[in-house]
This record gives structure tokens, C-alpha cells and sequence, in this order.
């Protein structure tokens, strides 16, 4: 077994130890952040070191190709941002900071071994150890300033479990149909079943809903405004875009495995595309709570990308990959925002947002960037995302399918927009200044160039994704 196909794996390990050994003494805030954040920028060394190794471990359990490796390089990377953009967690009860970043660490290395869990019951031990750190994330909030953070914990816990039963359910059903639980072979008995059995419809959809609560797609989407509302700011920022991501990576493989002519599992997930993404932005129309609003926000947007893989071609698969990469940076642009104007890790509304553009220029230009790529404005990465899905399902046939999604991100303009008009709003009285830091700033300008020229400029990033999906069956 070459050692460098587990590199990241081993390096997320090694740095969960560190951290396990952090929490049996007493460190400053500002050290445990230095060495978190320095073991995942050697985590996201180790994944960029590993990428383009391919290779079957443990009997086959595990595979490691160039689409687990993308994302891989992908998670380590959003493990590093979210790190970066809440320098010392004020959000964080100040006892329990070392316990938070070792979770955050394991909650990640789960990510990372679920996006290569090329078996079914290896998915679900790897979906539970990534599910079961965030179960410890949320509580941790500071108690000082919120207590709703354990109800959203609660809430997490029993809607995951519930969510796990069917999952568990369908894949028992797949089980029975093909009679093995690998990948596989299940790619190879599979299409001809979900065209001729209606029950092995039945048990991939109810396999996917264990994502589709990662990914917050309709119908497993209700409890998320409140888990986002309850949990600290940073715990939101990676809640809202790591498991989400991870998510993706599996639909991408799973959905493959119906094979490209998939028939009535295709439109039952478009219908369920299309109600998440109405649900989402019909919903967020209303919300005040910024955290919320996101919330409802990622719903619309995981209607977006399963448009991408249900279209089951090399560029809709391209494009969701892409797409994912483009909701990390200005999903996290807008966290940054937030965490910034929130010095004690309290919620904001849009009245906290009132003349920032005076208060703090680059905070609000950092938002501007942010909801400008979340609506799908040029030159942003999520005009060019949604081009690229909406094209590849144009192609596909689905051309209702594309009328009702660009007729959603037109809906989903007012409230993108409504948050930069508070931001450049005029205000009597302006309040003081948002002082930052050298990297806030650089942080700020990071979001705002990266957001701009992976938009300008995809081709590099298409060309990474087409070639990783070009091995699934």
C-alpha cells in the first residue's frame, strides 16, 4: 500500500492528536489557534501532495481517485478558510476552545474519508464520524450570550439519526436487489434495476436523503435556519460549506451508479431540485436574521447543483464540482462579514448592516462580492457556475427544468441585493469604525479577487473537474 494515497487522511490524524493532547492542558487562545490553523495548512499540503494518486484500499472499500482527491484538496482548503476568517472563536465558550478545534479537525478528517468510502457501510461509518463532530460543535457556543444553541444541537442529533434510518432503510433494499454493498458492483446491476424495479427507485432515494440533509436539499432542509441560527458564527460558516461539499462528492457517485439514463429517478430528483429551490428562496424573502437567510439561501442552492449531477453528463458534473468550489468562497465571504461585525458571536440583521460601506469599505465590498456571486451576477464564479449547469441541462433536454431555476435565482436577487443596499445604505448616525486586523483585510481581498477571477477565469478549474468525473461509471 503506497503511504501516499492516504496523506491527507494521515495528516487530519496526526493533527487530531495534536489537538487531543491540546485539551489535557492549558494553552492561550492564541496558540491553540496558531497550531489549528498550522495543521491545516499542512493537511491541505498533504492533500495537494496527494492529488493525481489513484489506487483501492482495504478490500476495496476505499477508493482513491481524482475526484475524491479534488475534494479532498477542496475540504482541507475550506478547513483552513474557516479557520482564518474567525481568528479565537469569540463565538466559542472560552474553556471548551481546544475541545472545538479538535472536532473541527475530526469533523473534517470524516468528510475527507467519505469522499473516497467506495462502500456502503464505509459511507455510513465515515458519514457519522463527520455528523457526530458537529453534534459537539454546536453546544459549544457560548453559553454567556445564547442558550439556544442546544436546542439546534438536539435538533441536529434527532433529525440526523432519523435521517441515517433511511438511509440505512433504502440501502438495505439495494442490498437485497444487487447483493453486494460495493460500489462497484453495484455500477454494474444497478441501471438495469432502476429500470425495471420500481423499488430500487425507491431505495436510492431514500439512500440519498442522508445527503440531501448534509446538502439541505428539500425535503430534508427543515431544521437548518434553526441550526444555523443556533450555532456560533464559525460553527455556521463550516456547517454551511464543508459536510455540504462532501455531500456533493457522494451524490456525484451515487447518482452515477443509476447510470446515465437513470428515467424515473431522474425526474423524481429534478421535482425535488426544483421544490428546494422555490422552498429556499421563497422563504428567505422574509427573513431578517442574516445567519437564516443563508440558511435558506444553501436550500435554493442545493436545488442548483443536483440540476448539475442529475444531468449525468461530463459537463453538468464538471459544473457541480465547480459550482461547490464557488459556493465555499462566497458562502465564507459573507461569514467573514459577519464574524467581523459580531464581536461578542451575536446574530445580526440586516439594521447591523446599516452604512457599512462608511464604517468599514472593504467589509462591505467583501459582501457586495459575496451576494453578487450568490445571485449568479457577472463576472462572479456563481454567474459562471449556474451557466455551466444550466447549459448541461439545456443539453440534457430539461428545458422546463432550467426556465424554473433561472426564474428562482431571478427570485433570489432581492434578497442578495437587499443585503448590499443595507450595507450602502445611508445612516443618521454611522456608529464607530470596524477596526481589522492585517489579515482581516487580506482575508477581505482574498474573497473579493478569488470570487472575481475564478469567474473570469474557469478554465483551469473545468478542466481539473471534467477530468475527475471522467472515471465514474
Amino acid at each position: 500500500m503506497q503511504i501516499t494515497l492516504l496523506l491527507p487522511e494521515i495528516a487530519l490524524s496526526l493533527a487530531s492528536l495534536v489537538l487531543f493532547f491540546c485539551t489535557l492542558g492549558r494553552f492561550r487562545d492564541r496558540t491553540l489557534q496558531a497550531i489549528t490553523t498550522t495543521l491545516s495548512l499542512i493537511s491541505l499540503g498533504a492533500a495537494l501532495c496527494a492529488y493525481g494518486q489513484e489506487g483501492m484500499l482495504f478490500f476495496n472499500t476505499y477508493r482513491v481517485d481524482l475526484l475524491s482527491q479534488l475534494f479532498k484538496v477542496i475540504i482541507t482548503f475550506g478547513l483552513f478558510l474557516v479557520l482564518c476568517i474567525a481568528p479565537g472563536s469569540r463565538g466559542v465558550e472560552r474553556k471548551y476552545l481546544a475541545e472545538y478545534y479538535l472536532f473541527l479537525t475530526i469533523g473534517a478528517m470524516g468528510l475527507v474519508l467519505l469522499v473516497s468510502s467506495h462502500e456502503l457501510l464505509t459511507i455510513v461509518m465515515s458519514l457519522e464520524i463527520a455528523s457526530f463532530a458537529i453534534c459537539v460543535l454546536i453546544p459549544l457556543r457560548s453559553l454567556k450570550l445564547h442558550r439556544d444553541q442546544m436546542e439546534a444541537a438536539i435538533k441536529y442529533f434527532l433529525f440526523g439519526v432519523s435521517t441515517i434510518g433511511i438511509m440505512l432503510f433504502g440501502m438495505s433494499y439495494l442490498f437485497g436487489l444487487a447483493n453486494s454493498t460495493y460500489l462497484g458492483d453495484l455500477a454494474e446491476r444497478l441501471p438495469a434495476l432502476v429500470r425495471s424495479e420500481p423499488l430500487a427507485v425507491v431505495g436510492m432515494v431514500m439512500m440519498l436523503c442522508g445527503f440531501f440533509y448534509k446538502l439541505s436539499l428539500f425535503p430534508m432542509h427543515f431544521l437548518t435556519p434553526d441550526i444555523y441560527e443556533g450555532s456560533a458564527n464559525e460553527t455556521a460558516a463550516y456547517y454551511s460549506t464543508l459536510p455540504k461539499i462532501a455531500a456533493v462528492a457522494l451524490l456525484i457517485r451515487l447518482v452515477s451508479l443509476a447510470g446515465v439514463e437513470a428515467g424515473r429517478l431522474t425526474w423524481v430528483l429534478a421535482l425535488l431540485a426544483v421544490l428546494s429551490m422555490t422552498v429556499g428562496n421563497l422563504a428567505a424573502l422574509v427573513q431578517n436574521d442574516l445567519k437564516r437567510l443563508l440558511a435558506y439561501s444553501s436550500i435554493a442552492h442545493a436545488g442548483y447543483v443536483m440540476i448539475g449531477i442529475l444531468s449525468m453528463n461530463s459537463l453538468g458534473l464538471a459544473a457541480s464540482v465547480y459550482y461547490m468550489l464557488g459556493y465555499l468562497l462566497m458562502n465564507l465571504a459573507c461569514f467573514h462579514v459577519i464574524y467581523q461585525l459580531a464581536p461578542n458571536g451575536e446574530n445580526l440583521t440586516f439594521d447591523h448592516l446599516r452604512g457599512l460601506y462608511c464604517r468599514s469599505p472593504l467589509l462591505a465590498a467583501t459582501l457586495a462580492a459575496g451576494a453578487f456571486g450568490l445571485t449568479g451576477i457577472p463576472p462572479t464564479i456563481g454567474f459562471t457556475g449556474k451557466f455551466l449547469i444550466f447549459t448541461a441541462a439545456f443539453q440534457k433536454g430539461f428545458h422546463l427544468l432550467v426556465i424554473l431555476a433561472v426564474v428562482n435565482a431571478a427570485i433570489s436577487l432581492f434578497f442578495y441585493l437587499k443585503m448590499v443596499r443595507a450595507a450602502y445604505s445611508q445612516v443618521d448616525d454611522l456608529g464607530e469604525a470596524v477596526p481589522l486586523t492585517i489579515q482581516a483585510r487580506l482575508i477581505g481581498l482574498f474573497f473579493i479577487a478569488s470570487i472575481i477571477l475564478t469567474g473570469v477565469l474557469p478554465q483551469w478549474f473545468i478542466a481539473l473537474a471534467k477530468e475527475s468525473v471522467a472515471g465514474l461509471p
